[in-house]
């Protein structure tokens, strides 16, 4: 049982309640919301972080299934992000490889081996090596690296409220309902009288 209480979205601030309204109806966004001034940012912050067009989708979520692995606690975003992973392209080896430290493995591909090995040098000690950062600066623009660790942040903090608070898990949603919460919504026109 969660510590603190899932915000109801018909006792909520309005904007927190049209925020959630966009989100899928996960524990994760009804717990975050009881910040209820900080919500719609982080969920627009949240959003933007899922942007294709900044990192591919399944370099970003090889590097939140590490901070998921690394985070004791965190089993909700293992959950959650294990079915979107697959979802954009990933194996369950790969999530195998990811969840048993094996930064190495072939399955996860030259830049994936990287991103996880930079994701688990940032998670474990604030900073990659020399090696690893230079790696990464050969490969990827300063923007995709700093999407990359603001991904790594987000996550490293989601897992720590997950812990924290002990939320209750929601069975995956997947990839479709997390994009569909970045799009706008829009009213239905206007019917003809």
């Amino acid at each position: 049982m969660a510590r603190l209480p899932y915000i109801d979205p018909n006792q909520a601030e309005p904007r927190v309640a049209e925020a959630l309204a966009k989100a899928p109806d996960l524990g994760v966004f009804r717990m975050v919301a009881n910040a209820q001034r900080a919500f719609p940012a982080w969920m627009r912050f949240g959003g933007a972080l899922l942007d294709p067009d900044e990192l591919d989708p399944l370099l970003r979520e090889l590097a939140i299934m590490r901070v998921a692995a690394m985070t004791p606690g965190a089993d909700y975003e293992w959950v959650q992000h294990a079915q979107v992973t697959l979802d954009v392209g990933g194996t369950q080896e790969q999530l195998e490889a990811i969840k048993h430290g094996e930064l190495d493995a072939e399955v996860l591909g030259a830049d994936g081996r990287l991103v996880v090995r930079f994701t688990t040098q940032v998670v474990h000690d604030a900073s990659p090596d020399e090696a690893t950062y230079a790696a990464m600066s050969a490969r990827f623009s300063p923007r995709q690296i700093m999407h990359l660790l603001l991904v790594i942040g987000q996550y490293m903090m989601l897992g720590r409220i997950m812990a924290t608070t002990q939320i209750d898990l929601d069975p995956a949603v997947g990839a479709g309902a997390l994009q569909r919460s970045r799009q706008p919504r829009r009213d239905p026109p206007p019917t003809a009288r």
